[in-house]
């Protein structure tokens, strides 16, 4: 059982693999405590485990992740491949702006996807019906996807130079902002239906994220979403974060997202392309 979180062991399917393969879960989330007033590090979690062992086994689990992670990132910058990690909760309308995104941009730019969900493989159904590749990881009990599994899920991937791989994470607010898969950015996709205050209750997503977007703008008339409070409250949490206001239903401030992915892609492409002069 995870020590924070308390989700179950997980038994990890990835499409091509042809077979499940056990993954013992646990995790770790940086510098934030997540016990929620029941000890460090939610030792409440994990009755009789000390809690020097249990910030061992987070350690160890982390520091695991980050080397896989590390191998990820050199593999893409070196095919000159943007990678983005979408993260978001359950409901944002995350999987819907992908498949729009990628049924936009696949005549701009090689497009692929792989897709984190705990059961289905109803979201990767979508973006292949959009005629976008697309691999599944199923995560069982996981609450999040981690470097090993992205990293097993791009042998089923044909990278092209100068593509983007958008990473769909399994849709939590939580889990996913401690782990590096590897990618260029995170980006946390909220929508107008949930509270402006979600940057102040997740605040190492929004820490983590280099992009905000909230979407489902077409909804702002008829809910009690106040933009410039929720910008505001991201923004005390992380100075530096990017925000953009989009509707994947009407297409409105679509444009803008796109050209925020292609500047994106024009730097891994440099970086690339420094890499390989160096």
């Amino acid at each position: 059982m995870c020590t924070t979180c308390g989700c179950g062991r997980a038994e990890v399917t990835i499409e091509g693999e042809g077979h499940g393969t056990p993954h013992h879960h646990h995790h770790h989330h940086g510098d934030h405590d997540h016990s929620h007033g029941h000890g460090p590090l939610g030792a409440a979690h994990a009755p009789g485990l000390s809690e020097a062992r249990i910030i061992e086994v987070e350690e160890n689990i982390l520091a695991a992740n980050d080397a896989a992670a590390a191998h990820n990132r050199a593999h893409l910058e070196a095919a000159g491949v943007l990678a983005l990690n979408l993260v978001s909760s359950p409901g944002s309308g995350k999987t819907t702006l992908l498949a729009r995104t990628a049924q936009d941009l696949k005549a701009r730019m090689p497009v692929s996807v792989i897709e984190g969900d705990q059961q289905t493989s109803n979201d990767a159904d979508r973006i292949r019906a959009a005629g976008v590749p697309a691999v599944q990881i199923n995560t069982g009990k996981g609450c999040h996807l981690d470097a090993d599994m992205v990293h097993r899920a791009l042998h089923g991937l044909t990278l092209e130079a100068g593509g983007a791989l958008f990473i769909e994470n399994v849709g939590n607010l939580v889990c996913p902002a401690g782990f590096d898969l590897g990618e260029a950015a995170k980006v946390v996709i909220l929508s107008v239906t949930e509270g402006e205050d979600k940057p102040l209750k997740y605040p190492d997503m929004f820490a983590a994220a280099r992009l905000m977007v909230l979407n489902k703008a077409d909804l702002l008339p008829y809910v009690p979403f106040d933009v410039d409070k929720c910008v505001e409250y991201a923004r005390r949490i992380n100075p530096e974060i990017e925000v953009l206001t989009v509707s994947a239903l009407t297409g409105e401030g679509l444009d803008a997202w796109y050209d925020w992915i292609e500047a994106r892609r024009r730097e891994a492409g440099a970086g690339a392309a420094r890499q390989a002069a160096g």
